[in-house]
């Protein structure tokens, strides 16, 4: 069995003082996915930086507090990639992947956009950039005779299904038409498979985020727009799936939710 994880921790130095690092030691994950960790390598604590048991990778962005992704795994990876041969993205904390032995492994945040600004055009630049990326990665990996999966922060609902309020958002970045037909297109075009909606095909839900304000946490107001899409051998793979939604508001370390997937796949 394989089981991997992908969690936006919303900071991780906040998110450890609040309940990751016991998320982590208590987690039967085989490989966690971080998006937004906010912090260079150096500035974690120790325990942090180098969880006992687990080999951990970051991938910071130039721009100080911002962004930020890693890779934290159980066994050492046999490769390690950093960005994904863009030159506006590569240092931005938006990428990293690691390869091992039969499966290789992305973590993704994608920027979240803001409808008619440079915040979006920024956001279509990287989603542009990134298909091309994710269509290279699956030849790339079939060669090598394995797998590719990559786990984030996609920062888009693909449907209805996927956020509670969607006739409110229709014009709001994350639920926009060419958002939604980007993610089609990955599907689509670059065969990947929604691993998550694979295994849960109704909805609407389950949701991995809920804003901070309001009691939208306490409504299950929330977006599902943390994903693990996969090649299609080992989505074929997936026997179950789970959001590990904190028990109350105030026992959450995030205000996302880690996305748990096990796959009857002979192990990294």
């Amino acid at each position: 069995m394989l089981t991997l994880s992908t969690v936006n921790v919303n900071g991780l130095r906040a998110a450890a003082r609040k309940g990751y690092v016991e998320w982590l030691a208590a987690t039967d994950a085989d490989v966690v996915a971080l998006q937004e960790v906010r912090a260079e390598p150096e500035q974690l604590p120790d325990h942090v930086r180098h969880p006992d048991g687990w080999h951990a990778e970051f991938a910071p962005s130039v721009l100080k507090g911002r962004a930020g992704v890693g890779l934290v795994s159980r066994q050492q990876p046999q490769a390690v990639r950093v960005g994904f041969g863009d030159p506006e993205f590569d240092t931005a904390g938006r990428y990293l992947e690691c390869e091992f032995e039969r499966v290789i492994v992305g973590s993704v945040y994608l920027p979240s956009g803001e409808a008619g600004t440079p915040k979006q055009a920024e956001k279509e630049r990287f989603m542009g950039a990134f298909l091309l990326h994710l269509a290279q990665l699956r030849r790339r990996a079939a060669a090598a005779g394995k797998q590719a999966v990559v786990m984030g922060d996609f920062n888009i609902a693909h449907t209805e299904n996927d956020l509670k309020n969607w006739r409110g958002n229709r014009k709001n970045s994350g639920f926009l038409p060419e958002e939604r037909e980007w993610l089609t297109r990955v599907y689509e075009g670059a065969g990947y498979v929604d691993v998550h909606r694979k295994l849960v095909p109704e909805g609407p839900g389950p949701y991995t985020w809920w804003s901070m304000q309001g009691r939208a946490f306490d409504n299950d107001a929330g977006w599902r727009i943390d994903l693990q899409v996969a090649t299609t051998e080992l989505a074929d793979a997936a026997v179950g799936a789970r959001v590990e939604r904190a028990p109350a508001w105030d026992k959450r370390w995030s205000d996302h939710a880690p996305l748990t997937i096990s796959y009857d796949w002979p192990g990294l």
